[in-house]
């Protein structure tokens, strides 16, 4: 299940979250962000408990895009304790999503 994001839900979702967090940077007008869509929501089922997937449109929240100094989408960004652990710029395909996933989470 992937959590849609607002500015409150950020906060309390992601920066306090105690499981790590991966964050989908996205707009409604990106077309590789409509491609990363279905495969982001396909992961999040193989991830429970492990890592958190949730969603923000940097559209309906520029402030928390520019926070996260956002340049390109869809930017997915792992977040742990609150802070960014890595980030992944650009459509991939799920094989390669998660082995970069499975990587990033190895580093925490």
């Amino acid at each position: 299940m992937v959590l849609e994001l607002d500015a409150a839900k950020f906060e309390s979702e992601v920066l306090q979250s105690k499981t790590p967090v991966i964050v989908d940077f996205w707009a409604e007008w990106c077309g590789p962000c409509k491609m990363m869509a279905p495969v982001f929501e396909e992961l999040s089922k193989e991830y429970t408990g492990k890592l958190k997937f949730a969603k923000i449109s940097v559209e309906d929240y520029p402030d928390i895009g520019g926070q996260n100094q956002i340049t390109g989408i869809p930017c997915l960004i792992v977040f742990h304790k609150g802070e960014e652990v890595d980030r992944i710029v650009g459509f991939l395909q799920k094989a390669e999503l998660k082995r970069q996933i499975d990587g990033i989470l190895k580093q925490i």
